[in-house]
């Protein structure tokens, strides 16, 4: 079995993550996307609670029809959000399994300072998507959309609900559980 990783904060899950997984599953041979959000944050970005986070990724994988799942292993103890420590613990649990790495090209700039990039090569193919507004040498596909979770964010506490870039599953989640500013059951 094939499964590209698409980690993240997730903080909420967007389209645009929704993009990029269908993307992947639809053209680069793998048999299932599994959405790691991140427990902790390893340069300590704040984040709603990993229960939520992973409650909204959940939502927006009922919108597929089964190749899209989440996967809790970074709340694993021991882990600290560390790509390469995440993914040896994957590799050891599923040996029979072919791991890629989803990443987008806006996170080039940010490998310098992840831990052991090189291992993470060893054990996974490296799948980076062009993310639009941050043209790369050797990216995969089109332009994916520009949706920021900063910026749905700060939509949400405003009270504004952006429909049209968050999947409806997560925002009832969101709305439910009082998140970003949103008033339950507005």
């Amino acid at each position: 079995m094939q499964v590209a990783l698409l980690g993240g904060s997730f903080n909420p899950p967007h389209v645009g993550h929704l993009m990029a997984a269908s993307y992947v599953h639809a053209t680069q041979g793998v048999d299932e996307v599994w959405l790691m959000p991140s427990a902790q944050h390893p340069f300590g970005k704040q984040m709603e609670a990993f229960e939520h986070r992973v409650a909204m990724c959940d939502a927006m994988c009922r919108e597929t029809s089964g190749w899209l799942k989440t996967t809790r292993i970074e709340s694993e103890p021991g882990l600290t959000g560390r790509t390469v420590d995440t993914l040896a613990l994957l590799v050891e649990r599923h040996p029979s399994v072919r791991w890629s790495l989803i990443i987008g090209s806006d996170i080039l700039r940010d490998l310098p300072h992840w831990k052991d990039f090189h291992r993470i090569q060893e054990m996974s193919r490296v799948l980076v998507l062009y993310r639009a507004g941050y043209p790369a040498p050797d990216t995969v596909g089109p332009p994916l959309a520009e949706v920021s979770s900063t910026v749905i964010r700060e939509l949400l506490a405003r009270g504004t609900e952006p429909s049209d870039l968050v999947p409806s599953g997560v925002l009832a989640h969101a709305r439910a559980a009082g998140l970003y500013g949103l008033r339950r059951g507005k």
